[in-house]
């Protein structure tokens, strides 16, 4: 079971080391010392610190990212930074269904810690009365906090952590940031946080209901969701 455990956690936390991952399990309530946990994490070949050959089975396995089958089988989540018309800067929170590329939320803000984006995610949860499965992020702080840890082992919900300069490890997101910034923030002229938060709200109630969506068949995320 420990072993099973262990392989788990650095199946979903690409870049943790034996340290970490002992960290987690004394978390979880597992009493155990480091000496075997570092045995066991050594005979399940996941020290990925030392370098390997691509053709090594137990390397490449921790690299996977399969689409998605379902809905809210996996989000991914990520910021986009913009400015106001005076020069001050804001962010968004953009989370996305990878399956049906449907785009949840976008929170707007002129500064987002892990707290608040605990209360995106939970004002989802509570609305609309669904939770994915995993959420793919980066590895920015928001992403890593203690607030955004725990709210996922409550929720039984992975988070899934990209390597670090490897966007392609979150395809999906950077698609639709793409989208984002081209089709809404470079296209508005924002004079407060107020107005970029409902114009980017009008914004991703077209790009779900009437937007048309190459990846899609020219479909919308909200006609997908209706026939799945």
């Amino acid at each position: 079971m420990l072993t099973l455990r262990i392989k788990e956690i650095a199946e979903v936390r690409l870049r943790y080391g034996m340290w970490r991952i002992l960290t987690l399990l004394r978390r979880e309530g597992w009493k155990v010392n480091h000496k075997r946990v570092h045995r066991l994490y050594k005979l399940e070949n996941l020290n990925l610190r030392s370098k390997r050959p691509r053709r090594n089975r137990a390397g490449s396995h921790r690299l996977d990212r399969e689409p998605a089958t379902s809905l809210h089988e996996c989000w991914s989540m990520d910021f986009v930074a913009d400015q106001l018309f005076d020069g001050k800067k804001f962010r968004t929170l953009n989370i996305v269904d990878n399956y049906s590329r449907k785009c949840m939320d976008i929170y707007a803000d002129q500064g987002i810690k892990g707290d608040q984006v605990v209360e995106v995610l939970e004002s989802i949860r509570i609305k609309k009365g669904i939770v994915p499965k995993k959420i793919r992020v980066d590895n920015g702080s928001e992403f890593i906090s203690k607030a955004l840890d725990k709210w996922a082992y409550d929720q039984h919900v992975i988070l899934d952590f990209s390597r670090p300069g490897k966007p392609t490890d979150n395809a999906y997101i950077e698609s639709f940031n793409g989208s984002f910034r081209d089709e809404c923030l470079n296209t508005n002229w924002f004079l407060s946080i107020a107005d970029a938060k409902e114009k980017i709200a009008l914004w991703r109630e077209e790009y779900n209901s009437f937007r048309p969506h190459s990846s899609l068949d020219g479909l919308t995320p909200d006609s997908l969701v209706l026939t799945s």
